[in-house]
């Protein structure tokens, strides 16, 4: 039983990131990017290692999708004024204009993904992922506590 659920979950997130990113191809900023520029909004002012922590990747990660929508003029780069060796990371006009757009995507992709379950279903849901979620983060936990024991 586990496996066939974990088979439908696995199937489900594939499904939804194929369909967000047949959506946003035409915009010429990829998901992952957009996901930047969306935690920028929320949390401006973030270096770059910091935001890696929030997406859960490497810093090298971030940095080629950071220099990317620099390029693009997506955000912009602020020393910060207390450490001048740390630059902090801030959406341009044209970053937020593109938030705008990927907001809409996703809200319609979200509406029609959800659109014929109950406000009780979507309670229920929430609860099961929250559990997950939290099942999960134990294991993080137990392998961070293991990796500083070595």
């Amino acid at each position: 039983m586990r496996r066939s659920v974990m088979i439908s979950y696995m199937k489900t997130m594939k499904l939804h990131r194929c369909i967000l990113e047949m959506r946003l191809k035409n915009t010429g900023v990829y998901r992952s990017q957009h996901q930047i520029l969306m935690i920028l909004t929320d949390h401006t002012n973030l270096s770059q290692k910091e935001l890696a922590e929030r997406l859960y990747v490497s810093t090298a990660t971030i940095a080629v999708s950071v220099k990317k929508l620099e390029q693009g003029g997506y955000i912009t780069r602020i020393m910060d004024q207390n450490d001048n060796r740390m630059n902090k990371l801030c959406l341009t006009e044209q970053g937020r204009h593109m938030v705008e757009i990927s907001r809409e995507y996703f809200m319609s992709v979200e509406t029609r993904m959800f659109h014929d379950f109950s406000k009780e279903e979507l309670a229920v849901m929430e609860q099961f992922m929250n559990r997950i979620y939290n099942n999960l983060s134990e294991i993080q936990m137990d392998k961070d506590m293991t990796e500083r024991e070595d």
